[in-house]
C-alpha cells in the first residue's frame, strides 16, 4: 500500500455521502410545529430554500428547529451565517427550551415517521452522484471503510442497505457512540489490523477537521474537505488554506485515490 492510497478510509455521511436536506426541513418543520404551534402547519414558501442554504450553520439535530424558528422571527440569513453561536442560546433561554428537549422531539418524531412511512422516509434522501460507486469500490478492495457521523448508526446503516451497501455495525459510528470524531479516529488507529496505517478522513465540516488537527498524535491523518457538503465558501478557501487540509470535489471523490492528492 502506497503514500498514495489509504489503508483505513473514513467518511463522514451527510454531505458527504448523502444529502438529507429534504428530510431535515421536513423532520424540523414537524418538530418546530410541536414546539412553537404556529396558526399555519404549512410553511412560507420560501422557508425550505433559505433553511437549505443556511444548513452549514447547524451542527447537531435539535438546532435545525431553532434555525426555523430564527427564520421565522425575522433574522436575516446574513445575521444567522454571522451569528449562529450566539443566537441559538438567546433562542432557547427567550423560550426556556433545553436543547436535549428539542433534540429528543425531533428523534421522537423521526422515530414515528420511519415507523409508519419507512419508504417514505427512505425517499426523501439522496446520494451525491459516484459516491455509492465509490463506496463499492473501497468495499470490494483492501482498505478498511468507516463512516463516522453524528447520524444515528442505524439510520445510516437502512439508506445504505437501500443502495445494495450492507457494512456491518461496527463500521458505523453514529450519534450513540456520544464521542468526538477525533477519539473515534484515534480508535481506529490504534486497533487497525493493517500496520502501518494511514488514515484517510472526509469531512464536509472544517471546524471538525480542525479539531483533529489540534490531536498531536493524529497529525498523520490525511484531511479532506468535501466541497459538495454543507460548508459555505469562506470555509472552503480557510481549507484551501491550509497546508494540512485538501478541498476534495465530487469528481475527484469518484476517482482513484492518487487523485484526490
Amino acid at each position: 500500500m502506497t503514500a498514495s492510497s489509504p489503508t483505513i478510509l473514513a467518511l463522514d455521511f451527510d454531505g458527504v455521502i448523502c444529502d438529507g436536506l429534504i428530510e431535515y426541513f421536513e423532520v424540523a418543520w414537524r418538530t418546530y410545529c410541536k414546539l412553537w404551534s404556529p396558526t399555519n402547519d404549512t410553511p412560507p414558501d420560501d422557508l425550505a430554500l433559505r433553511f437549505y442554504r443556511l444548513r452549514p450553520v447547524i451542527e447537531t439535530g435539535w438546532e435545525m428547529p431553532v434555525l426555523i424558528k430564527a427564520l421565522l422571527e425575522g433574522m436575516s440569513d446574513e445575521q444567522i451565517l454571522q451569528e449562529w453561536t450566539t443566537i441559538t442560546p438567546q433562542i432557547l433561554l427567550k423560550n426556556n427550551l433545553p436543547a436535549r428537549e428539542i433534540g429528543a422531539k425531533l428523534d421522537h418524531l423521526r422515530d414515528e415517521w420511519i415507523a409508519t412511512d419507512l419508504q417514505g422516509w427512505l425517499n426523501l434522501h439522496r446520494f451525491y452522484p459516484g459516491v455509492i460507486e465509490k463506496i463499492k469500490l473501497t468495499v470490494a478492495s483492501d482498505v478498511q471503510l468507516f463512516i463516522v457521523t453524528t447520524k444515528e448508526g442505524r439510520f445510516v446503516q437502512q439508506l445504505l442497505q437501500q443502495e445494495g451497501v450492507n457494512l456491518p455495525e461496527t463500521a458505523i459510528f453514529g450519534k450513540e457512540v456520544k464521542r468526538p470524531k477525533y477519539e473515534i479516529l484515534r480508535e481506529l488507529i490504534q486497533t487497525a489490523n493493517q500496520q502501518p496505517v494511514s488514515l484517510w478522513f472526509v469531512e464536509d465540516r472544517i471546524k471538525t477537521l480542525q479539531l483533529v488537527q489540534q490531536q498531536a498524535d493524529l497529525e498523520n491523518v490525511k484531511l479532506f474537505l468535501a466541497d459538495w457538503g454543507y460548508n459555505t465558501q469562506p470555509e472552503r478557501k480557510a481549507a484551501q488554506d491550509d497546508q494540512r487540509i485538501e478541498l476534495l470535489s465530487l469528481s475527484q471523490f469518484a476517482k482513484a485515490f492518487a487523485d484526490w492528492l
